[in-house]
Formats: structure tokens, sequence, C-alpha cells
């Protein structure tokens, strides 16, 4: 592993944690506070919201002012929602707008976290910025992996860290801390990597525009296999919002898990993810390239998605699901590293700001429409949902006569 790529890393895990430590925690801080479930719905979607505003801001200012400052005011940032929702913890019981004022101040960090949580974009950036052409491809199929791992060790940290004597303050303690050792790590460890000399002057517009992502792409102008790459992108982030809000109630439903039960699949299903991310697709790169790669993730996880339909038995179930499992690994890392290989290195931070909000856009908006939908028609959503993946597949064959294999080299 590589020195100068530690920051990276470190900041990509610390970006997954501080949205998967809190998802066995919120249920029961909401809970406790005696408010309805929509509004664990709505914590975990102010995050996602704001990550999907706070990306290309801090992408494209990347661009601007180097990497280096921006992630490191990032990151403060995300230390200093920690510590509001550590005061929140603290403050008295009373209702604001039919909320519990600490609820509402929760809110509030959730916001700030999410925003900060958009240096995502620069961290990709930076990544792009150390990496030669070769090492992109694996790479980001290790950031993938540290993604994975982010998502093993969360909610796993998260529910022992609040079963401790102080509750969910050790949630948010241990989570302030890992902040911590990612700030002075930043300080000290990571070196610029956009000199002044390659810098962009900076296009200023209100951050509400980054809402309408298609004006954005209008105006960035990046070329037809960016372009391509974002619409195949947004077929499979859908594709993702939707399976993530869906997965558990279907796992519960099909096996009547208990919580144990579905915390150990979901952490065998992440570990599995994260090492076929972190290794697996780094070989099926090196001997197929980055498209075929992402073609056949996108053809597994269409076959996936329909094949955990068609059995109840718990064994068959798993193999039927290791195939959903490849192809959702084979695809994460190779949109980053293709995307990052094709773009204008003037503009990386921006181009892959408008990624990240792709990603962050369909997991502010679909996680609630798929529920309500799981709940009236069950299953087969499944089958709407395979055809996300189906689409972007054909769309990309599509792009391969449209532009030429040549155009991948």
């Amino acid at each position: 592993m590589s020195k100068k790529l530690i920051p990276a890393y470190l900041l990509t895990f610390v970006n997954v944690l501080g949205f998967s430590i809190l998802m066995p925690v919120l249920p029961f801080i909401v809970n406790d506070y005696g408010a309805p479930k929509w509004v664990f719905g709505l914590l975990l979607t102010l995050y996602s919201t704001f990550q999907f505003l706070g990306a290309p801001f801090l992408g494209s200012l990347s661009d601007t002012k180097g990497r280096k400052p921006i992630l490191l005011i990032s990151q403060a940032g995300t230390l200093l929602s920690w510590i509001i929702f550590a005061c929140a913890l603290l403050l008295p019981d009373f209702p604001v707008f039919g909320l519990a004022l600490p609820l509402l101040i929760i809110g509030l960090s959730r916001i700030l976290d999410g925003i900060t949580g958009g240096n995502v974009s620069t961290t990709n950036a930076y990544v792009s910025d150390i990496t030669t052409r070769k090492e992109k491809s694996y790479v980001f199929g290790y950031l993938g992996g540290i993604a994975g791992l982010g998502f093993i060790v969360g909610p796993a940290l998260g529910g022992f860290s609040a079963s401790s004597s102080i509750g969910y303050l050790g949630t948010v303690l241990v989570s302030m801390g890992i902040s911590v050792i990612t700030l002075l790590t930043i300080i000290f460890w990571l070196k610029e990597s956009h000199p002044e000399e390659k810098r962009v002057p900076r296009n200023r517009q209100p951050m509400w525009k980054s809402i309408f992502i298609v004006r954005r792409v209008r105006e960035l102008n990046p070329s037809p296999l960016i372009k391509s790459l974002f619409i195949l992108k947004a077929f499979f982030a859908s594709m993702m919002a939707f399976y993530i809000a869906s997965i558990s109630l279907y796992l519960i439903d099909l096996f009547k898990f208990d919580e144990g039960e579905l915390g150990m699949f979901l952490l065998v299903a992440g570990a599995f993810l994260a090492f076929n991310q972190a290794f697996l697709s780094k070989q099926f790169i090196k001997r197929l390239g980055e498209f075929r790669t992402l073609l056949i993730g996108l053809g597994l996880s269409t076959i996936g998605l329909v094949a955990i339909t068609l059995t109840s038995d718990l064994y068959w179930f798993i193999g039927f699901y290791y195939i959903l499992n490849l192809g959702l690994s084979l695809s994460f890392p190779t949109f980053n590293a293709l995307i990052t290989i094709h773009a204008n290195p003037k503009k990386q931070g921006e181009i892959l700001g408008i990624s990240e909000s792709i990603n962050s856009l369909a997991t502010a908006v679909f996680p609630v429409l798929s529920a309500a939908l799981y709940g009236i028609i069950g299953y087969q959503l499944y089958y709407i949902i395979a055809a996300l993946p189906l689409i972007a597949f054909i769309l990309a064959l599509s792009t391969i006569k449209r532009l030429g294999k040549n155009a991948f080299n």
C-alpha cells in the first residue's frame, strides 16, 4: 500500500462511517424522544440530501483552491457536526415544533455532516491527481473495498459503543475521536496534489444550483464519454438506493430474521463486498479492462436481483446473493476509474463532484419510495429494480457502438 494514499483511504473510511455508525443507533434515539418512525428516515435523508448539495461545491472549489485546504475545512466541519450531536444529547427534552429539541439539533448536525461529507469528490480528485492511469483502475477498487469495510465496521461500532455506560454519547465520542485522527492525518501527512499552475478560476454560483445536475453537466460540457458515464451511473445509483432501502425488509420477510441474524447476514455480505471490490475487481480490470468489467458488473447485478426472488432456501439464496454482490463489486470501482481516467484533469474535482451528486441525489430521493413500493408489491419490486442495471447495460453497449472502442483507451 502506497503511503501517499493512506490519507485518502482514511477519509473514505470516515465518510462512510459517519453514515453507517448511526444506522443501529438513530432508531433508538428517535424512539427514546417519542418521535414517529418517519423522523428516523428524515435524519438519514438529511445527510444524503446535503451531501448531494455539498459534493459538487467542494469538488469545484478544490479545482480552484487545491485539495488539501478543502479537505481540512470539510473534515473540521465533520468534527464540528459530531460536537453539535454530543451537545444535543445533553440538552433538556422539551418540544419545539412538535419534536424534542435534541432531535432538531441532531438534524442540524446531520445537515452539517452531509455538506462536509461531500468531500468524497475532493478525495477522489486527490487520488486521481497522484495516481497513474494504470493505478487508477485498482486504487478505486481499494477505495470501494474500504467503503465496504466502513459499512461493516460502522454498525458494529455504533451498536457496541452505544451499549456502554454513557449510552449514545459513547457512539458520538468514538466518531469524534476518529474524526480528530483523520484531521491530524490530513494536516501532517497529506501533501497538496493540485499545484497552482493546474488550478482554474472559480465558477461562482449559488449552492442551490447544485440541484440541477443536467444544467451543471451542460455548463461543464464534458466529453461525450463522460456524459454517457453520468447517465449509466444515474441508473446504477437509483438501483442501489432502491435496493438498500428494501433488502433488510425482504430478508426479514423471507427468513424471519431477528436483529442479530439480520446483522450477521449483512456483516458477511459487507465482508464479501469489501473483498470483491478491493481485490477481485482488480483482477477483472487487469484482464478485461474497465469498461468490459463494468458491463459484466451491470449484467451480474441484473441477474442477481432477479435470482434472489427465486428461492426461500437460505443456502440457495446465499449463492444467488453472491451473484448480485459480485455485480455490485465490479461496478462500483469501475465507474470512478473510468470517470477519472477520461475527465479533463483541470476539472476533475467538479466532474467527480457531479458524479458523487448523482449518488447522493438517488440516496436522498428513492429510499422512501422503495420502502413504500415494497409494502405494496413485496418481492416483485426486485423485478422493477433489475430493470435499472439492465437499461444501463444496454446503454453501455450503445455507447461502445456510438463512440467506438478507442474512446476507452
